[in-house]
């Protein structure tokens, strides 16, 4: 028998009340980012019947349970439409874990205390891009706005730093599944992240002088299969968020870079890929170029957030499910999130997208995307994604980023709800015995985020 100080209903009434009165006021007993800067916990901010499955559903589900389809709609409403639709007739399960409200496994270990240190510091400036008020400067780290009042504070921090490092390099393993089950595509690569401001731990910092007009490089090349070897791109984001970015590639076949159409940024980059540009981080796009950025529901989630680094392979690679070879989805690891944001955006500037909007589903306490769904152009769902992040801490093993547990994502699944076909991305140790996963190396730059890189990365793998 669960006993608890409040009805089931009572958060679901207050933030019923908080969305008549057009307000957002993260947290129920208290605002959830004072709960955390006060104890490192999150607990305090809620009632019984959030900090845990077994008191959400009166214990009809426990810790160490499978979802499938059996017990699904005991928990429909902390599930996006699309895993509910998986777990109800494509054999998707879920295994439920225990909730994580420590703060500090939550996000990287500098980012969160550059959060604490800077908060309340962050403002916008004439064009609408995260300054210091201080000075107006670029912003200086951590979470912009760790107790957001608006759909554009959640959406600006997310496009601010999408790994939450100064900078990250991900090796990495991504199978396409066809709607009947099979793989007919796997590819290997890399994808590599720089942020020139808003620096925590690379010097020089909070942000490189010579780069300071930059929001982020970033660069994506390929390994597997042969037909896309040494196939790469850059992006060169501009700190103004009115603006596109600068779209590089390489193509083995032409042997030279050249600079592609900044607003191609809803195709595959490989064939029978499920992904975007677009779709990074659910913030691929510079802020300003989508709009009408509203919160359309807050409620408790079911996500990813621990107990999914697989250190028993030495490559971290994950186990599959579902689907008539099993290849489906990723064996994962869920925990009930007491609070998640939903906001909703169309895209401004891209008249030919094939995406009506956006839903995305943000943590109210770190403000990390926890899924998404998009909506074509006669708004029905498109496409979906939903991901595991964690630290690389599992009381056996342990990756150390500095002085910390690397935190980071491990897996991600991604769907077009129309066709039936998957892509499934895990983040792996190393690739090739050369290109490991990694956080804040000052030598990502020179390495990876120049015009000159793509030459050597596609030289080097042809």
């Amino acid at each position: 028998m669960y006993i608890t100080r409040f009805d089931r209903g009572y958060s679901r009434r207050k933030f019923m009340q908080d969305a008549a009165r057009g307000i957002l006021a993260t947290g129920v007993l208290m605002p959830v980012w004072e709960a955390m800067a006060q104890s490192g916990s999150s607990e305090k901010a809620y009632p019984e019947e959030l900090l845990s499955i077994e008191g959400y559903t009166r214990g009809k589900i426990k810790t160490g349970d499978y979802i499938d389809a059996n017990n699904v709609e005991f928990v429909k409403d902390l599930l996006e439409p699309v895993r509910y639709e998986q777990i109800l007739k494509m054999g998707r399960r879920l295994k439920v874990g225990k909730s994580t409200h420590d703060v500090m496994r939550l996000s990287p270990w500098e980012y969160i205390e550059a959060t604490l240190k800077n908060a309340g510091k962050a403002g916008f400036d004439a064009k609408g891009n995260i300054v210091n008020k201080s000075d107006g400067q670029p912003w200086i780290g951590g979470s912009p706005f760790p107790d957001p009042k608006t759909a554009i504070e959640l959406f600006a921090a997310q496009t601010l730093n999408w790994g939450r490092h100064d900078a990250s390099f991900y090796a990495f393993k991504e199978d396409e599944v066809a709607p009947d089950g099979s793989v007919p595509f796997s590819y290997t690569g890399c994808w590599a992240e720089l942020s020139p401001v808003a620096r925590t731990v690379l010097n020089p910092k909070p942000y490189w002088p010579e780069h300071k007009d930059k929001l982020r490089y970033q660069t994506v090349f390929f390994l597997e299969s042969s037909d896309v070897r040494g196939t790469s791109f850059l992006n060169v984001w501009d700190y103004d968020q009115n603006n596109l970015p600068q779209l590089y590639g390489y193509l083995p076949q032409y042997r030279r870079v050249r600079q592609y159409p900044t607003d191609q940024r809803f195709e595959s980059l490989v064939p029978g890929s499920c992904l975007y540009l677009s779709d990074a981080w659910a913030a691929g796009d510079p802020l300003y170029t989508w709009g009408n950025y509203k919160i359309v529901g807050r409620g408790p989630f079911l996500a990813g957030l621990s107990d999914n680094w697989n250190s028993a392979s030495p490559n971290w690679e994950h186990k599959t499910h579902g689907g008539t070879h099993g290849a489906c989805f990723w064996d994962c690891t869920v925990e009930l999130v007491p609070e998640a944001i939903i906001v909703e955006a169309e895209p401004l500037k891209f008249p030919r997208a094939p995406i009506s909007k956006k839903r995305v589903w943000f943590d109210a306490r770190n403000q990390v995307v926890l899924g998404m769904v998009t909506f074509d152009r006669k708004g029905l769902p498109f496409r979906s994604f939903d991901g595991a992040y964690g630290v690389y801490d599992d009381g056996k093993a342990v990756v150390k980023d500095g002085q910390h547990p690397y935190w980071s994502w491990m897996h991600v699944t991604a769907s077009d709800i129309q066709t039936g076909a998957i892509t499934r991305l895990q983040q792996v140790q190393v690739l090739e015995m050369v290109y490991r996963s990694q956080a804040n190396d000052p030598k990502i730059y020179e390495t990876y985020m120049t015009q000159q890189a793509l030459m050597r990365l596609g030289g080097a793998s042809a």
